[in-house]
């Protein structure tokens, strides 16, 4: 059974970037704790689904996104200056560390800490992998329909449906 809009995926994959000619390992999902989505209601990128949509359980895959099929190009204008007083109750956070932010319409997203000075915290707001080239190996575990409450919920429940609802 291929894979269509609407399905509940399972799927293991190991995840990796190259850097200055180098395979750099990024994250994995293991068959005990796969990664498991709602098919074709924009929860991943889409480029991600093009590429598993004709797979079957059992089947196994591997394929590039480039950075534009991916999280984007890395916008060199995308810092933003934080003042420090905003870490009063916090302390100033480490060059590196991952910091939650909240914009005026309440969407979260977060930024990477790129220079820290006693009057303001410098945030890169890029995605983390914006800029890379994404490289993927799938195994699909398990495929099934949606049930009702996914739909309405609009994400999977889990494997078999029962999780989190």
């Amino acid at each position: 059974m291929a894979i269509v809009p609407n399905d509940v995926v399972a799927l293991t994959y190991k995840l990796h970037t190259v850097e200055n000619g180098e395979k750099v390992f990024v994250e994995e999902t293991s068959k005990e704790n796969p990664l498991d989505f709602l098919f074709g209601v924009g929860m991943m990128l889409p480029k991600f689904e093009e590429n598993i949509a004709a797979l079957s359980v059992g089947d196994t895959t591997s394929f590039e996104l480039t950075a534009a099929d991916a999280y984007g190009e890395k916008d060199e204008r995308a810092v933003a200056q934080l003042p420090a007083d905003m870490f009063k109750e916090t302390g100033l956070p480490p060059v590196g560390e991952v910091i939650p932010l909240q914009d005026n319409q309440g969407n979260q997203f977060r930024a990477v800490v790129v220079e820290v000075t006693p009057e303001a915290v410098i945030a890169d707001l890029n995605h983390p992998m914006a800029g890379k080239n994404l490289h993927f190996e799938i195994e699909i575990l398990n495929i099934r329909p949606a049930t009702e409450e996914e739909l309405s919920h609009g994400h999977s429940h889990g494997v078999d449906g029962t999780e989190g609802h």
